[in-house]
């Protein structure tokens, strides 16, 4: 356990980043480091699944640099907000536990209090583990980090063993960045450090796509925004960390199709020159990116449609969706500033009979639809309500049809609008943890820890069921609510307009 009032300093950014300085790894072994000793063998709920897990913030470790190690509450609190990301349906590192160590000052961006984080995943290799080894040609360095010298005789060993490791994750494909965005996900550091590299079966080292597994600064989209960027320090584009990971893979890549696509040996790279090193890497991105960025691409391309297909509850894949359906309400959300997931929250509750006009209650109930929808705007002042209210009806239209267009497949039975409506529920989360409510409970177990950890367990409980109609979701006045479920009904919200956007 960590002890002691000593205020370590270290930068928010450095070096190239291909650890985290800030933690220590371990599979089925004891990892002693200076400040913590811990074993990493985890009981599993699956045999045959190998968990490892990961205490950030648990003092120096050899890639510390000139960083103190020390990981600080705000961040940890941050970073423990993955269950919400998992509890979607997309896979990530998870948070085990936090433990707050308020007699420990740091000093990060301000003076702030230390935390230890327990992280669980399948594997902690990292693109920048790999990147290390083989190091790119050009790169940044801040406050006094640097690269280490290039070993590509450990390369092959950490290649080797990640080919018959990562393959059996299935968290590592590009389907996943495409459910990001179908989920509103923004990172605002996804470097090499947090990312995973997923290498082919059967011995070849050439890599396919990756996925980003430890989550830094990020948000959930609020207020529809297609250009934002969540955190302030990323203000320029991140290099693809696709190309990363072949551009540290190439010199191997090449050496394997010179041996016809046979795995080197032992002392493959001994002696080489620098030049035949660059030669390699520069024929295995040749070999290898233009057929990766297409995989990507594409793949990238149709997941993503698939993903919006299930949250407006479309089974039949219709090429034209993304022009009539998809673009257009994307294009609304943006335009009128609405809230990205309580939108498709309230389009769940949608039937195509609203449309009819055959009596008052279908006719209130697209009113309060529409209201309702409009309502998802954190700056009511500026949007024009009759404009609006104009292109949801024609959008809503079109969605109708389409909609229409599955009640003669006979795949969702014979209830056809129940089952639908069952469907959305279980897809577009009633609770997304945004950055407001992430800072009120920071406040509250910083000020006063025994209270503050009752609040943090109620969110947690939240993000654990997104999909819970929490608060009593509906048209219930608060004069009929209890406090907690007003207080549920608080969270699900966009909070104060000027945390939106963090």
């Amino acid at each position: 356990m960590l002890t002691g009032k000593r205020t370590f300093r270290y930068p928010s950014r450095c070096g190239n980043k291909v650890h985290d300085p800030t933690t220590a790894s371990g599979q089925d072994s004891l990892v002693t480091g200076e400040q913590s000793r811990f074993s990493s063998r985890l009981s599993r709920p699956d045999p045959d699944t190998t968990y490892e897990f990961q205490l950030k913030g648990a003092g120096r470790t050899p890639f510390s640099r000139s960083a103190g190690g020390i990981a600080v509450l705000r961040l940890s609190i941050l970073t423990s907000r993955s269950g919400s990301y998992a509890c979607v349906g997309i896979p990530t590192t998870r948070s085990l536990a936090l433990l707050f160590l308020p007699g420990m000052p740091v000093i990060h961006e301000r003076l702030e209090k230390a935390c230890v984080t327990t992280r669980v995943t399948e594997t902690f290799i990292r693109i920048g583990n790999l990147e290390a080894l083989s190091p790119p040609s050009r790169a940044m360095f801040f406050f006094g980090g640097g690269q280490q010298h290039a070993d590509y005789e450990a390369l092959r060993i950490l290649a080797e063993w990640t080919v018959k490791r990562v393959p059996k994750l299935d968290n590592v494909n590009p389907d996943k960045v495409a459910a990001w965005q179908a989920y509103g996900f923004i990172h605002g550091a996804i470097n090499t450090d947090k990312q995973v590299s997923r290498l082919r079966q059967g011995g070849s080292t050439k890599p396919e796509p990756v996925l980003h597994f430890v989550l830094g600064p990020y948000a959930f989209m609020d207020a529809f925004d297609s250009h934002h960027i969540c955190n302030h320090s990323d203000q320029e584009d991140r290099p693809c960390a696709c190309r990363a990971l072949l551009d540290a893979l190439a010199p191997l890549i090449d050496a394997e199709i010179a041996l016809g696509n046979k795995a080197v040996q032992r002392g493959w790279a001994d002696d080489v020159s620098d030049e035949i090193i660059s030669e390699w890497r520069a024929a295995g991105i040749r070999e290898v990116g233009a057929t990766m960025n297409q995989i990507i691409e594409s793949t990238c391309t149709s997941e993503y449609g698939t993903a919006l297909r299930r949250h407006l509850t479309l089974r039949r894949v219709d090429p034209s969706d993304q022009h009539t359906i998809f673009q257009p309400l994307l294009d609304m959300m943006e335009n009128h500033r609405l809230d990205f997931h309580g939108t498709f929250r309230k389009l769940v509750f949608f039937r195509p009979n609203m449309l009819l006009g055959d009596d008052d209650s279908g006719a209130t109930a697209l009113e309060g639809l529409i209201a309702g929808l409009l309502g998802g705007t954190p700056e009511p002042e500026r949007l024009d309500a009759g404009k609006a209210t104009k292109e949801w009806l024609a959008w809503l239209d079109t969605y109708a049809a389409r909609i229409e267009s599955e009640k003669t497949s006979g795949e969702w039975g014979e209830d056809f609008d129940e089952t639908r409506e069952r469907a959305a529920m279980a897809t577009n989360p009633r609770f997304v943890v945004r950055q407001w409510l992430l800072e009120e409970v920071i406040k509250k177990v910083e000020d006063d820890p025994a209270t503050g950890k009752h609040v943090l367990a109620k969110v947690m409980q939240m993000i654990c069921s997104p999909f819970e109609p929490w608060g009593r979701e509906g048209d219930l006045p608060d004069e009929e609510s209890s406090e907690e479920e007003k207080e549920e009904r608080q969270y699900c919200g966009l909070g104060d307009s000027k945390m939106l956007g963090f």
